[in-house]
């Protein structure tokens, strides 16, 4: 954002570590907080009686903490692991953000064991929260199927499906970015997958989980209602004049 302000595309050495810590960091947190969702949507679909007890709010304090903690020690081992190879092959980094595997085509050194190492702490990782998030939803959609009423089938349902867009996106996006072939790698390929696992999943967060929210549309509704009063208003006043 500071680059395009300033009509800049330089950054320093320090601040490209700062950013791939920070940016690994809040991927790291926001993969993990996207497992919680998923746990919370099956406590509250298929244990809703227990969902006082097992998502209270010490138990939220202690699943935040996990996630930015997890998040920490992630960004910690791939921001040490990547700075640590000496950098030989120019400066400039063919992506809009310092992003790892970027960096590494700059060293001089064989990279190849600590982009294996990484690979499988990444994979090990995703794999983890992956596999959860599937067998929360397999027992959600059984219990789903069960309920007798088809408005609570399609209440649970509209809970679901946002957070199951989200997840999809994030991680289809994700693994083709880092496991896709190098045959089919480009510069503007790498560009848009880039933007639609960093920027797209953040951005669309807001705009999906709010719409559920009735309080929410219903201000957007008036606003909308008197911009649109005042704009008719506005008109016929200077047609008047």
């Amino acid at each position: 954002m500071a680059n395009a302000l300033w009509d800049t595309r330089a950054i320093s050495y320090q601040g490209c570590a700062a950013q791939v810590f920070f940016f690994v960091f809040f991927v790291g947190a926001e993969y993990c907080f996207l497992t919680i969702m998923a746990y919370d949507r099956y406590v509250a679909i298929c244990k809703p009686l227990h969902y006082g007890s097992l998502v209270g709010s010490r138990a939220c304090a202690q699943m935040a903490a996990a996630a930015w903690g997890s998040g920490f020690l992630y960004s910690v081992l791939h921001t040490a692991s990547t700075f640590s190879l000496p950098l030989c092959q120019g400066n400039a980094v063919d992506q809009f953000f310092c992003e790892i595997p970027q960096i590494l085509k700059l060293s001089c050194s064989d990279a190849y064991l600590r982009e294996v190492v990484a690979l499988v702490c990444s994979v090990s990782l995703a794999s983890g929260c992956f596999v959860f998030i599937v067998f929360s939803y397999i027992q959600i959609f059984r219990a789903v199927l069960r309920m007798p009423s088809e408005q609570g089938q399609h209440k649970a349902f509209s809970t679901c499906l946002p957070h199951l867009a989200v997840v999809s996106l994030f991680i289809s996006t994700a693994v083709f970015a880092y496991l896709k072939p190098p045959s089919i790698s480009s510069p503007s390929l790498d560009l848009v997958v880039a933007v639609l696992y960093s920027v797209v999943p953040p951005a669309l967060n807001p705009l999906i989980y709010s719409m559920r929210n009735k309080e929410l549309n219903h201000v957007l509704w008036k606003s909308m209602t008197r911009c649109v009063s005042e704009a008719i208003n506005f008109h016929s006043t200077s047609a008047d004049d």
